[in-house]
Parts: structure tokens; C-alpha cells; sequence
């Protein structure tokens, strides 16, 4: 963190742009996290597939299976492993607020640029009382915090909420993981005062063209849409921020065939977060460290693996018969 607390919310404006991917956490054959491969996923993330920004310790992380020192260690590794090659955002929420107020102020001085702030699910509490619990945290730390509405956190963050959290100094941004009305209605609410993202690539083109939008924040489709040899999201990006549209639409149509692979693994879940054991198995296909997911959550079977294998082959972001990740 290199700005004063007073500058968070320009600060973000700045440096929050194109493609921020949410990475994943490996775990080795003994169960713990696997730095080896954690470091390799962030030389390929910002080397070879160069993404923008990357979101560390989140959903796709695993944050709730990890612990409080496995958490600050991830944020370590990830930070010093992308050096200054794109900024780093790292999850920092927990139930407690004191141990969410350690886990940011530990990655505020590991380096990290930004950290977000899942709102604590349980219990259930009024917006008074999240309010009181954001201002808690927020008026402890001087990093620039991100706010998390997604289904995810088991309630909806409020316009009246979010309203008196963006006037927090420190408050820079929400991401909006939920449908594309509710994350259009923030925006057209609170687009003036912070930033308001979304992590869905289906409408990531739509959102630059008709909304300005110039930050893709943050899911697993940088890395699971693309490979080194072929990259159509950065391209599609690279095209509508620069006002080419038309060109824009024409390689975001070559997509198809993957989202609809996508649909059916990633999204046709019977539990929202069973998706997660799909998203380890398709990244370890394409050449990431993949792996397993710790319990309660299930890792895919083997043949589902290979089912999964033959759809992303049809959908020609794998070689037929690909057994193995992708090399780069």
C-alpha cells in the first residue's frame, strides 16, 4: 500500500482496469496449502495469460476452510509472487471483526494494493448492526477496502447499507456477485461515488460498452476461458476499452462453445458451491494447479474429470483426447 487513506477511493479509480482473475488455493497430498504451485498459478496468471489484477484469498480460494495463518500466508505468497506486475486485492473478511481487522492490516503490510471485506453471515444481522461492524473495521485500517455483495455471504448487502459504507473514505468498491439487474442498479447508484463491479463474463462486454465500464472484477474465466496460445477475453477487453465494438463482439462470439461448457459445470450445480470442485478440476486441465477441494466440499470424481475433459476438447479449448494440463 503505497497511497494515504484519503487517496484509497482515487487510488482504486487508478489502478483497478481490465481483467482481475480470482485465483484458487492447491492443496498438496498431505492436505496443506501448497506454495509450490500457488507461486506457479501466479507466474502463469501474470506471465503468460497477463492478467491485469489478481484477487487472492476469496471464494475460489476457500477462504473458509483455511486457516487464520494459512490466510495470511496465501496473501504473503501471492503478493511477493506477483511483485509488481499487476496489483494484488486480497479477502480479508471474517466473522470476527478483530480478526478481520489483523487479517487487513497483515496484508496492507505484506504489500497488498487493496483488500475486500465479506460482510460476517452469521448470525444474521440488521444493517445497523453490519454497519457498525464495516465502520468498526474501516475506521481501523487505512487500505482501501472493497465491499462483497454476493449470495455467497447469505444476505444482500442494502442500498440504505452500501449508501453510508461508500461514504466510508476507505470504502473504494463492491463487488457485485449477483444478477446483472441488481449489480446495473448499484452501479447506476453508486458508480459516482465508488467503483462497482461485476464478476460475470457473459455481460463483461455489454457492461463496457453500454456502462463505461473498465474493470472485470474477478472470477475464474480469465484463466479458465483461455490458454497462452489463445486468448479471446484479454482481446475482446483489449478491443471495447479501446472503442472497437463491432471487432469486440466478433471474438467474444468465438466464447460460446466454452460458456456453454461453463453453464453446465459451473453454474448447474445443485449447491452454489460445488461449482468449486469444477472450477479446481477445469483449471488443472488447463494447465494451473487444479487439485482437490477440502472438505465439506466434494472434488469431482475421475469420471467426471474425464467428462469434463471430453466437453472442454469439444469446445476446442482442449486437444482431443487431452488427458493432462494444458503446457504453456
Amino acid at each position: 500500500m503505497d497511497y494515504q487513506r484519503a487517496e484509497a477511493k482515487q487510488a482504486a479509480r487508478e489502478r483497478v482496469t481490465g481483467l482481475w482473475a480470482a485465483t484458487t488455493t492447491p492443496f498438496g497430498p498431505d492436505g496443506a496449502v501448497d506454495e509450490a504451485a500457488l507461486r506457479a498459478d501466479i507466474d502463469r496468471l501474470t506471465g503468460e495469460l497477463h492478467v491485469d489484477g489478481i484477487f487472492c484469498g476469496g471464494v475460489m480460494s476457500e477462504f473458509w476452510a483455511l486457516s487464520v495463518a494459512e490466510r495470511r500466508r496465501l496473501t504473503e505468497v501471492v503478493v511477493a509472487q506477483a511483485g509488481r506486475r499487476c496489483p494484488v486485492l486480497a479477502h480479508t473478511g471474517h466473522h470476527s471483526a478483530a480478526e478481520t481487522i489483523g487479517l487487513t492490516r497483515h496484508a496492507a503490510e505484506a504489500g497488498a494494493d487493496f483488500v475486500a471485506v465479506i460482510n460476517p453471515y452469521y448470525p444474521p444481522a440488521s444493517d445497523e448492526g453490519l454497519y457498525e461492524w464495516y465502520a468498526r473495521v474501516c475506521a481501523s485500517v487505512d487500505i482501501g477496502v472493497w465491499l462483497f455483495d454476493t449470495s455467497y455471504a447469505g444476505v444482500s448487502l442494502s442500498d440504505d447499507l452500501i449508501a453510508r459504507l461508500a461514504a466510508i473514505d476507505n470504502v473504494v468498491g463492491i463487488k457485485v456477485g449477483r444478477d446483472h439487474a441488481r449489480y446495473l442498479a448499484l452501479l447506476a447508484r453508486f458508480g459516482g461515488q465508488i467503483l462497482v463491479c461485476s464478476p460475470h463474463e457473459e455481460t463483461w462486454l455489454a457492461d463496457m460498452r453500454d456502462h463505461a465500464q473498465r474493470a472485470y472484477m474477478s472470477s475464474a474465466a480469465p484463466y479458465l476461458y483461455q490458454r497462452p496460445d489463445w486468448q479471446p477475453m484479454r482481446e475482446y477487453t483489449r478491443l471495447a476499452l479501446a472503442g472497437e465494438f463491432a471487432k469486440a463482439e466478433e471474438v467474444a462470439a468465438t466464447l460460446e462453445p466454452v460458456r456453454a461448457v461453463a453453464a453446465r459445470w459451473l453454474r448447474g450445480r445443485p449447491r452454489q458451491a460445488d461449482n468449486l470442485a469444477s472450477i479446481k478440476a477445469w483449471a488443472g486441465l488447463a494447465g494451473l494447479s487444479g487439485g482437490p477441494v477440502r472438505p465439506p466440499l466434494v472434488s469431482l470424481a475421475p469420471a467426471q474429470q474425464a467428462e469434463l475433459a471430453d466437453e472442454l476438447a469439444g469446445a476446442g479449448l482442449l486437444p482431443p483426447g487431452h488427458a493432462g494440463p494444458v503446457s504453456g
